[in-house]
């Protein structure tokens, strides 16, 4: 069986790892020739957008993607020869945070107000519906805190604009909220659904920087509405795989913030939190396996390595946790790999993370409050 995943970052690395597990063979498509993914895959080294690339892995039996902005042409082209999962429809929702937003209101699902900005004009009658203060967000493209820019004052407008290039955009009010959660499920070809615990999840300047694992007790009754949400979604879009959706907890309730249609920065613990990791059962899902156990195996979270002055020695001394390197050069603000920590108790978990200068998890991040509605975009 032949893997075609388009993109070779962090995530097409870990699936290719998972996929030589169980008797997958990965084949990658990156235009970088140090692609994370690279050393673990068959690497086709080509854009995403070329023809050519496309037929180096026109052999293969099914292709996915690590990236929710796949293009639309290899999709189609891809979909003729072989079965694409998730399908086109996922990548078009999860690659447009309008079409996102109106997939969510379609289905009763919350969100923080917002409207479409894709013209200065737009941008101020989306003010006035919204509030201040707001972010405004590219439509395509923008993650881990770029392409977005917070509009406190009226007078800020017109410079976020023109700093994100006058590209099409929304526009969202910042809400108040208890804490920020993800719920990932895996969905087989048979209709089967997987769900994970729920993620308690923290944020500096745009990047994930912790996740932690929640046990039903910790969530304070809201894993129930967030499988409803996530299954909606899954039916709706006919989907096959696994899907991350991030929210906002407001007062025991869930407002959508993004879909991800692809394997998840903050489903990374699964490889050692769960009986089957998300990587796993990504690629049972897309190939027709029967789906693994997604029960939660104890307490787990997992931190990510980010910036030039990550040093891998640090962790290996650290009690219960396993180091995960993507092979990437140092940057500002990237991503260079993660830490998963497992402990027997809560406080065993939150004593590690505080010894390895990470801290416990907050129990909140509050941004200005406004109104809650989910009316059309």
């Amino acid at each position: 069986m032949r893997v075609a995943i388009l993109g070779g970052g962090q995530l097409a690395r870990m699936l290719s790892i998972a996929a030589h597990r169980i008797g997958i063979e990965p084949w990658v498509v990156d235009p970088s020739p140090e692609a994370p993914a690279a050393p673990v895959a068959r690497h086709v080294q080509g854009d995403l957008d070329d023809p050519r690339s496309w037929e180096a892995i026109a052999h293969c039996d099914v292709a996915t993607a690590e990236i929710d902005h796949a293009p639309g042409a290899a999709l189609a082209w891809l979909a003729d020869r072989m079965p694409v999962r998730p399908g086109a429809r996922a990548f078009a929702v999860a690659g447009d945070r309008l079409a996102e937003k109106r997939l969510f209101h379609e289905l009763g699902i919350d969100t923080a107000p917002c409207a479409q900005a894709d013209s200065l004009e737009d941008l101020w009658n989306g003010l006035h519906r919204v509030g201040l203060p707001a972010v405004l967000k590219l439509r395509r493209e923008g993650y881990d805190g770029r392409g977005q820019r917070v509009i406190r004052r009226a007078e800020e407008a017109s410079a976020a604009w023109r700093s994100l290039g006058g590209r099409p955009a929304i526009v969202e009010g910042l809400i108040d909220f208890d804490r920020e959660v993800s719920v990932l499920a895996a969905r087989g070809v048979d209709g089967d659904v997987r769900f994970w615990s729920p993620v308690e999840n923290r944020h500096e300047a745009g990047i994930l920087r912790r996740s932690r694992a929640l046990a039903p007790e910790e969530t304070g009754g809201f894993e129930r509405a967030g499988r409803r949400f996530v299954g909606s979604v899954l039916e709706s879009l006919d989907y096959v795989g696994v899907l991350a959706v991030e929210f906002f907890e407001v007062g025991g309730r869930l407002v959508a913030n993004e879909l991800a249609c692809r394997v998840h920065n903050s489903g990374h613990w699964t490889e050692e939190g769960a009986e089957t990791g998300q990587f796993e059962n990504h690629l049972r899902a897309i190939t027709g396996r029967p789906l693994g156990s997604t029960r939660l195996l104890g307490p787990t979270a997992m931190v990510n390595l980010v910036g030039i002055d990550v040093s891998p020695e640090h962790w290996h001394a650290v009690p219960g946790a396993r180091l995960h390197w993507y092979g990437k050069r140092p940057a500002p603000g990237r991503k260079v790999g993660h830490v998963t920590l497992r402990a027997d108790t809560r406080e065993d978990l939150d004593g590690t993370l505080a010894r390895a200068g990470t801290g416990p998890m907050p129990t909140a991040e509050a941004s200005s409050s406004v109104e809650l509605r989910h009316g059309a975009s």
